[in-house]
């Protein structure tokens, strides 16, 4: 047993997948540590907001400032206000005033601006330009130089009488430090369409799609396994029945089997521990047909016949003289079980089958919320690259674990 299992952690690709999923659940069983709290609690309330830190403007405008005076400060603050529809636009005036834009980068502020300057004309009226375009240039000069002329924000409050009273005025040289700030919330991966903290989400859902794939890898290994040594060592009629059930499974694509079940369970009754029972159910023929042949061609070794001739029983003889060699088989077959699990719950959970969505969240679950809200449309990578990402990692590297022991338990793949 030893020498197997220095064979086993010896194997780099074992090792390679065994690292990644061992880090894959200290992240499920640390990040709640350090961020606790409900994974579906809505902490915002629009939609998809992007990664970051965010910094409360109302604590803001209360806290300790300071002045600087950055070299850039008025270029950043005219680069991140300019909508990608504004520098389109600009381009356009451009054009229809003559000038050269062969060589303009749109992303370079500070030139665009330089042009703009030399350029606009509000008094201009470019052939076949709309009155409305030339309103709309208007206000987008307006803007422009509002933005740029440094001016201060004033802050008002009601005073008893109910007029509103300047308190305070921000300049464009004013900073506060985020320390200073009584609300500061940093979010790795943004808010969900629910504005749910993404990566709070995403640890649990990996959570809860791996316990899903563990007991579907238990169901159906137990089922196969049952079926593929009863069939193997027993033989005759019993073999019969056995493989013609297996057959009616395998014959019925599985994915189909598993939709069909999961629609007549009902949205109220689909847990999550219910939905891993039945991808189990419908994922056992491989392993039984798997287990058969290779009990098939131990059942006449001299050892079990020896047991036979001793009159043992057949529980015995199957669990000491057949189970043992098949053992690391079985091991493996559970880990695709495992592997396979996950990925049949994010494709049920993607057709709207998977767990009920008041319960827990899963990588299904979060994938089917992203696409049903467009987040692939709207650039909200956020809220479904890191699911296909974590599913990716744990698929490969169960395989990655399988794929080593195979190495180790199969001679004919040995180095």
């Amino acid at each position: 047993m030893k020498n197997t299992l220095r064979q086993v952690f010896h194997s780099s690709k074992f090792m390679a997948g065994f690292v990644i999923f061992v880090a894959i659940l200290l992240t499920m069983f640390i990040y709640p540590l350090i961020n606790p709290g409900n994974p579906l609690e809505q902490i915002g309330v629009g939609t998809f907001a992007k990664p970051g830190t965010y910094v409360s403007l109302y604590d803001a405008t209360k806290a300790p400032v300071s002045t600087f005076r950055l070299p850039d400060a008025a270029e950043n603050r005219l680069a991140t206000s300019l909508s990608e529809e504004d520098k389109v636009a600009m381009v356009e005036w451009f054009e229809a005033v003559g000038a050269d834009i062969s060589d303009l980068d749109t992303n370079d502020t500070e030139k665009m601006l330089e042009m703009w300057d030399e350029y606009y004309d509000p008094s201009a009226k470019p052939k076949g330009m709309i009155r409305a375009k030339i309103l709309y240039y208007g206000r987008l000069d307006k803007s422009l130089k509002e933005m740029g002329s440094g001016d201060s924000i004033s802050i008002a409050e009601a005073n008893d009488e109910g007029t509103l009273e300047e308190t305070k005025k921000i300049l464009d040289t004013d900073y506060v430090n985020t320390g200073d700030v009584a609300n500061v919330k940093t979010l790795p991966l943004g808010t969900d369409n629910f504005g749910r903290d993404v990566l709070k989400e995403l640890v649990s859902a990996t959570g809860t799609s791996i316990r899903i794939g563990l007991i579907a890898g238990v169901v159906a290994t137990l089922i196969g396994l049952t079926f593929g040594l009863l069939a193997g060592y027993v033989g005759g009629i019993l073999d019969d029945i056995i493989m013609f059930v297996t057959n009616i499974f395998t014959v019925i694509p599985g994915f189909v089997l598993l939709i069909l079940i999961s629609y007549s369970i009902g949205q109220e009754q689909r847990g999550a521990a219910v939905v891993a029972i039945v991808i189990g159910f419908t994922s056992w023929t491989w392993t039984a047909r798997s287990v058969r042949s290779q009990v098939i061609s131990l059942r006449n070794r001299d050892h079990v016949n020896l047991s036979k001739l001793s009159g043992h029983s057949l529980i015995r003889i199957v669990l000491t003289d057949i189970l043992p060699y098949i053992a690391s088989y079985v091991v493996m077959a559970f880990i695709l079980q495992v592997s396979s699990g996950i990925l049949s719950e994010a494709q049920l959970s993607l057709l709207g089958l998977g767990p009920k969505t008041t319960e827990v969240p899963t990588l299904g679950l979060m994938m089917n919320w992203a696409m049903l809200y467009s987040a692939h449309t709207n650039g909200s990578w956020w809220a479904y690259f890191p699911v296909i990402l974590t599913i990716t990692l744990i698929s490969f590297s169960l395989n990655l674990m399988n794929t080593g022991l195979d190495q180790v338990f199969n001679p004919t793949l040995r180095d």
